[in-house]
């Protein structure tokens, strides 16, 4: 059955197809989540601190040494991060050392990297 409606002034072509796929989609709510944590990988700083935790525990010292940006600059890195939990950390005395909570992050960014290659 072929309508108009309020978004669209042509008729829907498929319904039934429009109808199963608008089922499926996930919840605004978590479109925006979703939406936010690839916001906060998408800078490029973060995504380096991100590859350099891979199969690491660092401290800010050494992610500013690797980065080439002050300590400072990482801090405020981590913290983003930290806030969206997409690293944790632990103290040892006066140091803060970071890593990831598993891989699901790092193989996010590796089929990023694929599809970059594959393009």
């Amino acid at each position: 059955m072929r309508k108009a409606n309020k978004v669209c002034d042509i008729f829907c072509f498929n319904e039934t197809k429009v109808e199963k796929i608008k089922s499926e989609l996930l919840k605004d709510e978590t479109m925006l989540e979703l939406a936010e944590v690839f916001k906060v990988i998408s800078d490029k700083n973060r995504a380096k601190i991100l590859f350099s935790l891979k199969d690491n525990e660092l401290c800010v010292c050494d992610i500013s040494h690797i980065l080439g940006i002050s300590i400072s600059a990482v801090s405020h890195q981590l913290r983003i991060l930290r806030n969206n939990k997409l690293v944790k950390f632990r103290n040892e005395g006066k140091i803060v050392f970071y890593s990831l909570p598993d891989n699901k992050l790092i193989n996010l960014l590796e089929e990023g990297l694929k599809f970059l290659k594959d393009k």
